[in-house]
């Protein structure tokens, strides 16, 4: 039996049982006699509204049978089947061959690098929605006339709203089909973008905040969601950590852009320029990002509604165990976001741009740390290079705490364990959501919005901690990182077990 690829249309795809000449070779049967009813019923099955009409796929033929790759979020998470009719009865499932296991294999090229990089781009609305404005946080609380826990509960009113709005979109996604909620939700982040620019006082500005945190909620969970519906196994480290990049990069590389701004313009010109970024993504997924899960994955048993679906994730302890590591990751990274802009501006005397430059330096170690954890993920194991990283959180959180209350080493004492914090948290990004989406590809959406909305809600309700214990040093900084990254380390050997973690399919 002969193995042999070739592209074909996505449009008009059948799957008919082949019948072998007396020489051996496979030929196309002649097409059944049916009624114009039947012919139009079949054809509305076989329609794959995955691609345009001109896209093409791969098809596979093994023994004379051809089965396409493109039916996206199967139900059972791992290879999806194709059912091929049968005049007067129910259909019968055609597994895929192993060449084609999920639905991103047999995408060409030229879509699934479209779908990377625009989903990528995505990703980074959140975090730039969030973190732009960080270094104009000590110029608000002069503008507002009010105090520094009052601004940052400015960014705790964000990430609450990115909270709840993971809660709603990611389920609501599992059951519409993602393309919609996403363009919506990002229609509703330009409208709050443009109302934070023009609020008048602190308590507007606190609203259209959450406003803009439900805006951009769809962002991150749809966009992993639409990855998980495409990939798994090792291929959805690969693809995961790609968007994993543009995460971890976008909360380093967003006050950077967000000093830089406030060269040129005053704080609200930044909200202008995160309006028009998000337009920006509005077009793109209008344009080129097409469905990704189809109906019959969405009414598929058991994982119908949304309480099945809450179910299916929270009863699986893994998966509960990894959101609370990924949360106690975020919310360690998050003090440091939250607070870092007034202890390094107002201890160490940084400007802005100095200030800036420093994000920059960070941002080396979200590389680093992204690109290999997704090298050694595929090797060892994401669990083990999850072990490895709290590990080294929870000593370089131990190190700011020890060295930045002492004074010992100064600036320098704090900027380099720092480093290693933020590097040990690019190794995790991809680890946690790789952990959290392969095991439950029926309810991705689900899955990924419990993730997302517990890593934002915990980080705002913790961030305002660092302020409540003043900024007179690093070292509150430090205890608050210091304490999530004790209990991600608890999370991961007492809740996960790395042991009990089945290896990743290839």
């Amino acid at each position: 039996m002969t193995t042999a690829t070739q592209p074909i249309p996505v449009t008009d795809l059948e799957l008919r049982p082949a019948r072998r000449a007396a020489d051996g070779s496979v030929a196309e049967p002649a097409e059944p006699a049916v009624t114009d009813a039947e012919r139009a019923d079949s054809a509305a099955e076989r329609r794959i509204d995955h691609s345009s009409d001109d896209d093409t796929v791969s098809a596979v033929r093994t023994a004379g049978i051809p089965v396409v790759g493109v039916t996206a979020g199967m139900p059972t998470g791992g290879i999806p089947t194709i059912e091929r009719p049968a005049r007067g009865a129910r259909r019968s499932p055609v597994t895929l061959p192993s060449s084609v296991v999920h639905p991103g294999d047999a995408l060409p090229t030229r879509k699934r690098v479209t779908y990377i990089l625009i989903l990528g781009m995505l990703t980074a609305l959140g975090p730039f929605t969030m973190d732009t404005y960080l270094p104009s946080m000590p110029r608000l609380e002069t503008d507002f006339h009010v105090s520094t826990a009052v601004i940052q509960l400015t960014l705790t009113a964000t990430t609450v709203g990115f909270g709840l709005g993971q809660l709603i979109v990611g389920p609501w996604s599992d059951k519409v089909g993602r393309r919609m909620p996403l363009i919506l939700a990002t229609a509703v982040h330009i409208l709050a973008s443009l109302g934070v620019a023009l609020a008048p006082n602190v308590e507007l500005l606190s609203a259209f905040r959450l406003l803009q945190g439900l805006g951009a909620a769809a962002s991150g969970v749809v966009a992993m969601a639409m990855v998980r519906d495409l990939f798994g196994g090792t291929r959805l480290v690969t693809m995961l950590s790609r968007l994993a990049l543009v995460n971890g990069l976008a909360p380093v590389i967003a006050p950077v852009l967000g000093s830089q701004l406030l060269l040129i313009m005053p704080w609200r010109g930044i909200f202008w320029v995160i309006a028009a970024y998000s337009a920006v993504m509005l077009v793109c997924l209008v344009l080129w990002i097409n469905e990704t899960r189809p109906k019959e994955a969405r009414i598929a048993s058991g994982h119908s509604s949304v309480g099945q679906r809450f179910k299916s994730v929270l009863s699986d302890r893994v998966y509960v165990g990894i959101v609370i590591v990924s949360a106690m990751n975020f919310s360690g990274l998050f003090a440091y976001l939250s607070s870092s802009s007034f202890v390094f501006q107002k201890v160490y005397s940084f400007d802005a741009q100095q200030y800036g430059a420093l994000f920059a330096v960070n941002s080396v170690g979200i590389i680093i740390g992204v690109q290999s954890a997704a090298r050694l993920a595929k090797r060892f194991g994401p669990q083990w290079v999850l072990a490895v990283s709290t590990a080294t959180m929870t000593i370089s959180a131990a190190l700011i705490v020890i060295l930045g209350g002492s004074g010992v080493g100064g600036m320098w004492g704090v900027v380099v364990p720092l480093w290693f914090f933020i590097t040990s948290c690019g190794f995790g990004f991809p680890c946690v959501q790789v952990l959290a989406l392969n095991g439950h590809g029926a309810e991705a959406g689900t899955a990924a919005s419990i993730q997302g909305a517990s890593n934002f809600a915990i980080a705002g309700l913790i961030s305002p901690l660092v302020g409540l214990l003043g900024v007179a040093s690093a070292a509150p900084m430090g205890i608050v990182m210091l304490a999530c990254s004790i209990v991600s380390v608890c999370a991961l050997w007492f809740v996960v077990r790395p042991r009990t973690v089945p290896a990743l399919a290839h």
